[in-house]
C-alpha cells in the first residue's frame, strides 16, 4: 500500500494523529481530514460533536479544481405541527467579563449535516473505505482521551449545559470528577454508532435506525425535527468565493454564510495599502487593521440584507468605504466615530487543515453550538443547539423557513499563488473567526512571516467601539492608540477569545509548513 506524506494541523494532538494514521495507510488529504474530523468528536468533545454541521473547502492538486462542501444545519419542521410546548430554555454562561445566554433543549436541535457532509466528501474524493477512515475515531471512543487543561476549561465554562442531563454529565466525570483535566472521556456507545455507520453509510442517520431514534426522542420531548427533515437533507456543493488579493487568489466560503465575504471585503480595503512597509505591531499597523475591521462591520448590514457577495465586493462600494477608511486614519479622536452594529456568533467551533504530497489541500470547520444539553440514549450522540443561537436567527427563535440552510461565520479558506495553493486555514472563535483569519493571511502574505509565527502573533479584534488586544503588543504602540482615541481592553497572553487558526501552507522557498494555534490547543503532525 502506498503511503502518503503530508501535514495536518488541528485542535488536538489525537485529532491530528488520526489524520496522520490515515495518510500512512495510503489515504490522501480528504481521507485524513475526514478521519481527523471524526476523531475530533472524541478528542475535542467540549467543542464539537457529530450532531452539528460545517463546511469543507477542498483543492485537488491533479486538476486545480476547488469545491466547497456546505453541510451546515437546516431549519427543521418540514412536515409536522410544532408541539404545544417546545423543550427550549435559556442557560446563562459566565465568561468572566460578561454572561452570555444560550438556549438548549430538544427544541434547539437543527437538522444536522456533518455526517452527511463527511460521508459525501469521502465518497467523492476519498481513496479508502469509510469503515477504515472511521477506525481511529472508533478506537479513541473506546480507549478514551484525557480532557486536558483546555478541554476542561471549556467544559467548566459550559457547565450549566453539560450538567443539565445526568447521562451527559456522567460522560464528563460527574458527579465527583466533572470536567477534571485528567478525566478520560470515553464514549463506547459512540464507537458502536461509528462502527454501524462504517457498515451502513449515512442513510443510517437520515433514513434508517439512528434517524428514527432521533425523531422518537424529539417527539417524546418537545422537539421540532422530524423524519422528513432528515430524509430531505442535502449536502450542497458550491463554487468557492473567489477574490484577487495582490498576486494571490483567495478561495473561501461563499454566501449564504458570511465569514468568507467579510474577509474578502476586508482584504479589498487593505489592498491599496503597502502593509509590508509598516513595522509589524506598531501603532500605524494596528490602527489600519482596527479601522478595516470597523469599516467591514459598517458594511456588514448590506450583506446581511442581501446575502449577495457581488454587491458587497463591488469595486465602487469598496472604493467608497476606502475613502471613509482613509479619512478616519488621518484624524484623531477615532473612538468618537460611529459605533458599528453588534453581531454575536456561536462560540464552540473547531478547525483542521491538511495537505498531502500530491498537492491536495483541505480546510474543514465544524460546530455543534454548545450542545443541546443531552446525549441521545444508546447512541453516544450529542447533537446541536443551533436553533438556540440568537445571532443565527435575527427574526427570532423558531421563525425560520423549514428546510432552509442556516448561515454561519465559519470560513474555511485556501490561498493560491499562480494557481497553486500556498495556504489553507480556518478558525473557531465566533465573530472573531474572520478577524483571526484576516490577520494570519496578512501576516503570512504581506509580512512574509513563517506560518507558525504568523499564527502565534498577537491579535486584535475591534467591535462595538472597543479594541480587544492580546497582551504582547508594545506599550508604546498601545499608548499611541489610546492617544488617538481608541478604547482598549487588554487580554493577558494568548487567549481562545481570539480564535484558533490551524493552518498548513508553503513558504516562498517552497517548503511546506503547519501551525496549530496554541490559543485552542493546536497540534501539527508531519507525515
Amino acid at each position: 500500500m502506498t503511503k502518503h506524506s503530508g501535514i495536518i494541523a488541528a485542535g488536538h494532538h489525537e485529532t491530528a494523529m488520526a489524520g496522520a494514521e490515515i495518510l500512512r495507510s495510503g489515504g490522501g488529504a480528504i481521507d485524513a481530514a475526514i478521519a481527523a474530523a471524526f476523531a475530533s468528536f472524541v478528542a475535542e468533545p467540549t467543542l464539537v460533536s457529530p450532531g452539528g454541521g460545517g463546511y469543507a473547502l477542498c483543492f485537488r492538486g491533479d486538476n486545480g479544481g476547488a469545491r466547497l462542501y456546505d453541510f451546515f444545519c437546516n431549519f427543521p419542521g418540514l412536515s409536522s405541527v410544532p408541539p404545544s410546548k417546545i423543550d427550549f430554555f435559556p442557560v446563562s454562561v459566565d465568561y468572566g467579563p460578561a454572561n452570555q445566554v444560550f438556549h438548549i433543549g430538544r427544541g434547539s436541535l437543527a437538522t444536522p449535516g456533518v455526517i452527511a457532509g463527511l460521508c459525501r466528501m469521502q465518497a467523492e474524493g476519498g481513496r479508502l473505505p469509510l469503515s477504515v477512515v472511521l477506525e481511529p475515531a472508533i478506537s479513541l471512543a473506546r480507549s478514551g482521551v484525557r480532557l486536558g487543561e483546555f478541554g476542561s476549561a471549556v467544559g467548566h465554562l459550559l457547565e450549566p449545559i453539560f450538567r443539565h442531563d445526568e447521562n451527559l454529565a456522567r460522560l464528563f466525570g460527574a458527579p465527583d470528577r466533572f470536567m477534571a483535566p485528567d478525566w478520560v472521556y470515553r464514549n463506547p456507545d459512540l464507537a458502536s454508532t461509528f462502527e454501524l455507520l462504517g457498515r451502513e453509510g449515512p442513510n443510517l442517520f437520515y433514513r434508517e435506525e439512528i434517524a428514527h431514534l432521533i425523531v422518537a426522542d424529539q417527539e417524546a420531548h418537545g422537539g421540532l425535527l422530524n423524519l422528513e427533515d432528515l430524509a430531505a437533507y442535502n449536502v450542497i456543493v458550491r463554487e468557492p468565493l473567489h477574490m484577487r488579493y495582490r498576486q494571490f487568489e483567495l478561495l473561501t466560503n461563499p454566501p449564504p454564510s458570511r465569514g468568507g465575504a467579510l474577509i474578502a471585503f476586508a482584504l479589498g480595503l487593505l489592498e491599496s495599502y503597502d502593509i509590508a512597509s509598516l513595522r509589524f505591531g506598531n501603532a500605524r499597523h494596528l490602527a489600519l487593521l482596527t479601522e478595516v475591521m470597523r469599516q467591514t462591520n459598517l458594511a456588514r448590514p448590506l450583506f446581511e440584507a442581501t446575502r449577495d457577495a457581488e454587491i458587497l465586493l463591488d469595486p465602487k462600494l469598496i472604493a467608497q468605504h476606502s475613502r471613509d477608511l482613509g479619512w478616519r486614519l488621518a484624524h484623531e479622536g477615532r473612538g468618537q466615530t460611529m459605533i458599528e452594529p453588534a453581531h454575536p456568533e456561536h462560540n464552540n467551533t473547531t478547525h483542521l487543515s491538511v495537505l498531502d504530497d500530491e498537492g491536495n489541500f483541505v480546510s474543514l470547520t465544524t460546530t455543534a453550538g454548545e450542545s443541546p444539553g443531552y446525549v441521545l440514549s444508546g447512541t453516544g450522540l450529542v447533537l446541536n443547539n443551533i436553533l438556540g443561537e440568537a445571532d443565527l436567527h435575527p427574526d427570532g427563535f423558531h421563525q425560520g423557513q423549514p428546510g432552509a440552510r442556516i448561515g454561519s461565520m465559519m470560513a474555511p479558506t485556501i490561498v493560491l499563488c499562480k494557481g497553486e495553493p500556498v495556504l489553507a486555514l480556518g478558525s473557531g472563535g465566533a465573530n472573531r473567526i474572520r478577524t483571526a483569519i484576516l490577520q494570519v493571511i496578512t501576516n503570512f502574505l504581506d509580512f512574509d512571516i513563517d506560518l507558525p509565527t504568523a499564527v502565534a502573533a498577537p491579535r486584535i479584534h475591534f467591535e462595538q467601539g472597543v479594541l480587544q488586544v492580546e497582551g504582547r503588543e508594545t506599550q508604546d504602540a498601545l499608548a499611541e492608540l489610546q492617544r488617538w482615541g481608541y478604547e482598549l481592553n487588554f487580554w493577558e497572553g494568548l487567549h481562545m477569545f481570539f480564535g484558533g487558526v490551524h493552518a498548513v501552507g508553503k513558504d516562498a522557498s517552497g517548503n511546506y509548513q503547519g501551525a496549530g494555534d496554541a490559543r485552542r490547543n493546536g497540534a501539527v503532525i508531519r507525515v
